[in-house]
């Protein structure tokens, strides 16, 4: 199946996985027909067999969904969102901040920069249940934490604060940024998760 892999560019760190997400297609075997583009609009996603929702300021990239009549779309989407960061907050069915619309696709609450401001970001050797080839190496840049995963969820790490990384169905959600780097082990296990 030729996979298109749509990368919501509304705000945050959208070069990064477009180019995270055409290594993984060339590390799978992907022919030329394979695609990865920016979506900004409804027409962009109804091209779409899968979503990456990146990271940068969730309230931003909130306000943007709505603005380009994207909330509604996103939902109604039947194919796999990889969320990294901010995507994580807004794929919770509860945040703990007005000024977030959450998406409400994955049943976990999500607590917004629970590391703290940008001077506390951090990396770290993040082991991942089900990942081959040992830890990963993990960026966190104010990042979110679960508080709370619905018990569909299955959780693939977590540390001190909470739950940093999970999978529901055809979606992955990480605190983190695995864009950021040239290990594209969690693109690729999404696309594989997606028959893609």
């Amino acid at each position: 199946m030729d996979a298109k892999i749509g990368v919501l560019a509304l705000q945050g760190n959208v070069s990064e996985h477009i180019d995270a997400f055409l290594l993984a297609l060339e590390r799978t075997g992907h022919d030329a027909t394979s695609e990865v583009f920016e979506v900004r609009s409804p027409a962009d996603l109804a091209d779409c067999t899968a979503l990456s929702i990146p990271g940068g300021e969730s309230t931003t990239i909130s306000r943007l969904i709505d603005k380009n009549d994207l909330h509604e779309p996103i939902r109604q989407f039947n194919g796999g969102i990889f969320a990294t960061c901010a995507g994580m907050v807004l794929m919770a069915t509860e945040v703990a901040d007005p000024r977030i619309h959450p998406l409400g696709l994955i049943d976990m609450t999500v607590d917004r920069n629970a590391f703290g401001r940008q001077c506390e970001s951090f990396e770290i050797d993040l082991p991942l249940n089900g990942l081959d080839g040992g830890p990963f190496h993990a960026v966190f840049i104010r990042a979110p934490v679960i508080s709370r995963a619905g018990p569909s969820l299955t959780v693939m790490a977590r540390l001190q604060k909470g739950i940093v990384a999970v999978e529901h169905g055809k979606h992955m959600a990480l605190s983190f940024h695995p864009e950021l780097g040239n290990d594209t082990r969690l693109h690729e296990r999404f696309l594989r998760a997606n028959s893609l």
